[in-house]
C-alpha cells in the first residue's frame, strides 16, 4: 500500500481488531515453492516473445519472470492448437475421459503444490484455496464419468416414423478461446477447460498474468495425465492487448470476469458469429427469514461473505434480515467476524487472507469510507492491515447503508457486506431482485418448503437454502450461471459441456422420398401427407 492510500484509507489511524494467525514453524516460503526449475518447467511451451512478471499479494514481491505474448504469438498458439485438434477429436470419448480421471487423481495426490501456488498468487487463506481443489476434482470426476452419455449420438423420431431415421451428433467446435480471471485461478481456468477438452476441442487460454503459475501448473498436470501438449496452449499478457486476440481467432469463447469486459468480449464474438459463454459480476443477496436458525445463519454468513476475502463472483454483499431477528443476528455475525484470524502463511489456520491487488484495496477502502461519511455505521472491520501485508483489509460489516452510497449497488468484490432490515418476505424478495445483476442468492429458514418458494421468486442463476454458495456451485450435474447482467450461458451439467459442441442432425430417408411417388400426383401426395399428419397427432407422436 502506498503512502497516499494509507493516508486516505477510512480507518488508517484505527488499530485493527482481527487476530493474526500464527505461522507454524518450518512453513514454506515463496522462494521454496517458485524455484527456477519450477518456472522453467511450467512455462515450457508457452508462446511468448516478450517478458513479463507476476507478484504475490502477501508481500508485493515478484514471484516469477514469465513469457509475454504478442498478437503474433497468440496467432501462433492458435495455429498449433488448430493443427493438433483433429487428431484429438478423432480419439474416442472414452480415451479423452480417461485423461480427466487420471488428472483427478493427480490433483488430489499433488494438491499441496497447487495450494502453495494459489495462495502465493491470490493471497487467499489455504482453506479457501482448497475450495478450488475440490471444485476441479469434482468437475474432472463428473465429466470423466458422464461425458460419454452427454456426447453420445441420440436417436430422434423423424418427420415420418420408420421412413425417416434421425440421429443427433455432437461435433467439437474446434479451438476454444478461454479468458480466465485472477480470483479462482485453478477452478476458473482448468475447471472450465475440462469439458471443452473431453468434447474434442483444443483450448487457447489466457489466464491473468498475476495468477499464471497456477494455470500453467494445471496444464502441466493435464499433459502428465495424457492430454497432448499442443491441444492446450497458454498465452500471457495484458488483457486489453492479448484478450481481443484470443477472441479474434476462437471458434468459441469462454470468459469469466467483469460485466464491463464481458460486453466487449460478447461484441467481439458477435462480430465473428461465434458462440460465447460469460460468467460476470454479481451483487448477491442473502435473506435471513424470521424463522431462521440465527446462530447457523450467522456462521453461514461468515462463509458466504468473506471466503477468499470476498473476491468471489458468487459471494454475498447484501444481507437482508427480518426485523424480528436482526439485532440478534447482527450481534452474532459481528462477534464471529471480529474473531476471524487473518494470515499470510502457506499453511492452514487463517480464516481469511489478503486482497489480490491495489485496485481491489482502493475499491474496498473507497466504498467503506463513502458509506461511513454518508451515515452508515461500521459494525466490524473497516480498516486496512498493513501490519500483516500490503493488501490486507479486515472483514467489514456495514449497517444503515442506503442509496446513493456506492456500496449499496456497485459490486465491491472484497470483504464488505451491508445489512438491511425487512418486514415481510415480499419486501425482501423485491429488494433482493432490485439489481441489474442476477448471479447467486441465499435463503435461510427452518422450513425447507418455504425456502424453495422464496428461492423460485429470486432472479438469480443459483439459489442456496441454508448455505451461501457452495451447494449450488459444487453440484456439478446442475447448471451454474447468471441472469440479467451477470452473464450468458452456463457451466456445469449438460449445458457446461454441450456449449463446446455443435449439434449436427443426420437424417436418412428410407423406402420412399418425401415427395410424390408410387404413381401419386401432387394432389394425392398432399392428401396422403395430410392424413399421415392427423394420424401422428392421434397416436400422440411428438
Amino acid at each position: 500500500m502506498t503512502d497516499s492510500q494509507a493516508s486516505t484509507s477510512p480507518s488508517a489511524a484505527v488499530v485493527g481488531t482481527n487476530p493474526v494467525a500464527a505461522a507454524p514453524a518450518g512453513v514454506r516460503t515463496a522462494a521454496d515453492v517458485v524455484t527456477p526449475e519450477v518456472i522453467a518447467r511450467l512455462t515450457r511451451g508457452v508462446v511468448g516473445s516478450g517478458r513479463t512478471a507476476n507478484h504475490t499479494p502477501f508481500t508485493g514481491e515478484k514471484l516469477a519472470d514469465l513469457p509475454e505474448s504478442t498478437p503474433e504469438d497468440v496467432a501462433t498458439a492458435y495455429e498449433r492448437a488448430r493443427a493438433a485438434q483433429p487428431a484429438w477429436a478423432a480419439t474416442s470419448v472414452r480415451a479423452r475421459a480417461a485423461v480427466l480421471l487420471r488428472f483427478h487423481d493427480l490433483v488430489l495426490d499433488r494438491q499441496s503444490e497447487v495450494l502453495d501456488l494459489i495462495q502465493l498468487e491470490t493471497g487467499k487463506a489455504r482453506l479457501h484455496a482448497h475450495e478450488e481443489v475440490q471444485a476441479v476434482a469434482v468437475a474432472a470426476r463428473h465429466y470423466g464419468r458422464r461425458a460419454g452419455a452427454y456426447l453420445k449420438p441420440k436417436r430422434h423420431t423423424g418427420v415420418v416414423p420408420t421412413l425417416t431415421k434421425v440421429t443427433e451428433l455432437r461435433q467439437p467446435r474446434g479451438v476454444v478461446g478461454q479468458i480466465a480471471p485472477w480470483n479462482y485461478p485453478f477452478e476458473l481456468s482448468v475447471g472450465d477447460a475440462l469439458p471443452a477438452f473431453v468434447s474434442g476441442n483444443a483450448v487457447v487460454m489466457k489466464p491473468d498474468t498475476e495468477t499464471a503459475l497456477t494455470a500453467l501448473w494445471a496444464r502441466d498436470l493435464l499433459i502428465e495425465a495424457g492430454l497432448p501438449a499442443e491441444v492446450f496452449q497458454v498465452v500471457l499478457g495484458d488483457g486489453p492487448v492479448v484478450g481481443p486476440e484470443v477472441v479474434k481467432h476462437a471458434d468459441y469463447v469462454s470468459f469469466t470476469g467483469s460485466t464491463r469486459t464481458g460486453r466487449e468480449v460478447a461484441q467481439g464474438a458477435a462480430a465473428r458469429l461465434v458462440g460465447v459463454s460469460l460468467e460476470l459480476g454479481g451483487k448477491n443477496a442473502m435473506l435471513v427469514l424470521k424463522d431462521a436458525d440465527v446462530e447457523k445463519a450467522a456462521a453461514g454468513a461468515v462463509r458466504a461473505c468473506f471466503s477468499s476475502a470476498g473476491q468471489l463472483c458468487i459471494s454475498i454483499e447484501r444481507l437482508y434480515v427480518h426485523e424480528s431477528v436482526a439485532d440478534d443476528f447482527v450481534a452474532r455475525f459481528a462477534a464471529r467476524t471480529k474473531a476471524m484470524r487473518l494470515g499470510n502463511s502457506l499453511a492452514y489456520g487463517a480464516d481469511m487472507g489478503s486482497l489480490v491487488g491495489e485496485r481491489q484495496l482502493e475499491t474496498v477502502s473507497r466504498h467503506v469510507a463513502e458509506a461511513v461519511e454518508k451515515g452508515a455505521t461500521l459494525v466490524a472491520g473497516g480498516v486496512a492491515r498493513p501490519d500483516i501485508g500490503p493488501l490486507f483489509y479486515e472483514p467489514t460489516i456495514l449497517d444503515g447503508v442506503e442509496a446513493p452510497m456506492a456500496v449499496c449497488n456497485e459490486e465491491t468484490f472484497g470483504p464488505v457486506v451491508s445489512i438491511y432490515r425487512f418486514g415481510d418476505e415480499d419486501e425482501a424478495v423485491a429488494l433482493a431482485n432490485a439489481t441489474p445483476y442476477g448471479l447467486n442468492s441465499s435463503v435461510w429458514t427452518k422450513d425447507g418448503r418455504r425456502g424453495h418458494q422464496v428461492a423460485a421468486r429470486l432472479r438469480t442463476g443459483t439459489v442456496n437454502i441454508n448455505e451461501g454458495y457452495a451447494p449450488a456451485y459444487g453440484s456439478v450435474q446442475s447448471p451454474m450461471g447468471g441472469m440479467k447482467e451477470s452473464g450468458l450461458g452456463r457451466r456445469h451439467g449438460s449445458e457446461g459441456i454441450l456449449k463446446y459442441t455443435e449439434a449436427q442432425t443426420v437424417a436418412q430417408q428410407r423406402l420412399m422420398p418425401l415427395a410424390p411417388s408410387f404413381g401419386m400426383d401432387d394432389e394425392k401426395y398432399a392428401a396422403f401427407m395430410s392424413r399421415s399428419l392427423k394420424a401422428m397427432k392421434a397416436f400422440r407422436l411428438r
